[in-house]
């Protein structure tokens, strides 16, 4: 049997980083760690896929908490004249019970981002659109935007089949055991009436020396 290991983590000692920063000891891990699963939680519910955000990053000091939420749609995570990331900001005080610092990154290019291509190919299955177009879209749209290589794979009861069956669509070159290539991996379900349909992407965008 093959043992599949996610890109990123299989990365992180070359060139990818934790997505929270914080030393704990035994006593407090427990309660760090649910405290930043909440706030995740949170985000996802209060902002979902209509802010296309990409990552959300933790970042513990004594006295002070850094959330770094990395998105398409800045301006729906800031809200009119700033009101959304003051309630944001509000809301992880009470989490934390510490003071907190909310910075928001907007990203150029979504196409270029596994978790937002991910998400964009989900919302179409979602849609009823044609699973081998949304793939062969995305694929293309990625390519574009300057990706070396992009794989995108469904598996599920594709198009309402019967049975469950799994597709795949490749651009470029996509090199997983090469550890010094920079790949973005995600991966998200979608849910139609069929059932769920998962969708991986991974996408190279060149060494990292």
């Amino acid at each position: 049997m093959g043992h599949k290991v996610n890109p990123i983590s299989m990365r992180l000692q070359t060139n990818k980083d934790w997505s929270s920063k914080w030393f704990a000891s035994k006593n407090d891990y427990a309660s760090f760690l649910k405290d930043d699963l909440t706030v995740r939680k949170l985000i996802n519910q209060k902002l979902g896929s209509r802010a296309s955000i990409n990552r959300v990053e933790i970042n513990r000091t004594p006295n002070l908490v850094t959330i770094t939420i990395s998105t398409a749609k800045a301006g729906v995570v800031i809200g009119r004249g700033g009101t959304g990331a003051t309630e944001l900001k509000d809301i992880f005080e009470k989490i934390y019970k510490t003071p907190t610092r909310v910075n928001i990154e907007e990203i150029k290019k979504p196409d270029l981002h596994a978790k937002l291509v991910a998400e964009n190919v989900a919302h179409q299955l979602e849609r009823r659109i044609n699973f081998r177009r949304a793939i062969k879209s995305a694929a293309a749209a990625a390519m574009r935007a300057g990706a070396l290589g992009i794989k995108v794979e469904v598996s599920g009861r594709l198009n309402g089949a019967e049975m469950s069956r799994r597709e795949k669509e490749f651009a470029g070159s996509v090199p997983l055991h090469t550890l010094r290539a920079n790949i973005d991996f995600a991966k998200v379900a979608a849910q139609t009436p069929a059932g769920l349909i998962g969708v991986k992407v991974w996408i190279y965008k060149g060494e990292v020396i």
